[in-house]
């Protein structure tokens, strides 16, 4: 594998985060009025420029856990040591954490196995485990379909286990290893639409009700909704919908994750998974280099990068 593209995923979806987090909450009329153009300091969370959120922390854990042999116990031992810790903090310290993650991490530090840790009930879909999948993808991306939703299944299940949540991660996982290949971002979503369609035609792991809430992304193209009907919640098939709109709808990967980010509400997020696709897509060097050094432990990430892609190489 090129090296480089560990690193395109992982700066990628850290610069998203880092951009969203001095202005996460702040709703989409006040970001109309007064957008986020560039690296900023303090804001919501009081935090220097560069500062990444809880989101590229816990997909820091996911890839160094990856960067030796899959094991779902040591993925979850490393989400418990930031949570305790600070394990992959900026600043050594936690400022952020969701709801549905941190009950999984409590039942976790009590020795709950990481299959049954996971929030299992609909209003546990908030989007604590998609901000933090993309460094599976160079884990699976020589399996067969079945073992990839297995492995997405358990590690989303991690934090979030229902199906919504698992779904949702599994798209996100199918597309960005399209983007991977090397596939054009729109031949590539259509691809992802039949592989995932014919998928769960064949294997029934959702219900018809729950593969009608992602009709707008699957069925149709989400490519086409006007921003009005695009929400940036914390909400899992929202955030999903919003980062293939973002992605889709721009033509570098500046304005993807500055358009993700001016959506307000959950913009961390919103920008961390826009910009994991974006980074894929258009490669370091099309992330301005003014953000990436402003990204706090830039050097450790680099490394991080380098290690993943080493040991993908090496298997």
């Amino acid at each position: 594998m090129n090296k480089l593209k560990t690193l395109n995923a992982l700066m990628g979806l850290c610069v998203g985060d880092a951009l969203g987090v001095p202005v996460e909450f702040i709703p989409r009329n006040r970001l109309q009025q007064n957008p986020v153009t560039d690296m900023m300091a303090y804001g919501t969370h009081n935090q220097p420029a560069g500062t990444w959120s809880d989101d590229s922390s816990l997909a820091f854990c996911l890839a160094e856990s990856l960067c030796k042999e899959y094991d779902l116990q040591d993925i979850a031992k490393k989400f418990v040591s930031w949570y305790k810790d600070a394990l992959w903090t900026p600043h050594g310290r936690v400022f952020d954490i969701g709801i549905a993650t941190s009950k999984a991490l409590h039942k976790l530090n009590q020795g709950v196995s990481p299959l049954l840790s996971g929030g299992r009930v609909e209003s546990d879909n908030g989007n604590g485990s998609l901000m933090r999948i993309l460094p599976l993808i160079f884990y699976i991306k020589d399996m067969p379909i079945i073992e990839r939703f297995k492995m997405v299944n358990e590690v989303s299940g991690i934090t979030h286990a229902h199906i919504r949540s698992v779904l949702a991660c599994f798209i996100y996982c199918e597309y960005a290893l399209l983007l991977l290949a090397g596939k054009e971002k729109t031949e590539a979503y259509t691809q992802m639409q039949q592989t995932v369609n014919q998928f769960m035609q064949n294997s029934p792991v959702a219900t018809i009700q729950e593969q009608t809430l992602f009709d707008r992304i699957l069925q149709e193209n989400i490519k086409h909704c006007t921003i009005d009907n695009i929400y940036s919640s914390g909400y899992v098939v929202s955030t999903l919908e919003a980062s293939f709109w973002c992605f889709l709808n721009t033509e570098n990967y500046t304005d993807a994750v500055l358009k993700a980010v001016n959506l307000g509400e959950d913009t961390d997020t919103t920008g961390c998974v826009t910009g994991g696709l974006a980074g894929l897509y258009y490669g370091l060097e099309a992330i301005p280099i003014d953000w990436r050094n402003a990204i706090v432990k830039k050097e450790a990430i680099e490394k991080l990068a380098d290690t993943l892609a080493n040991y993908q190489i090496s298997v």
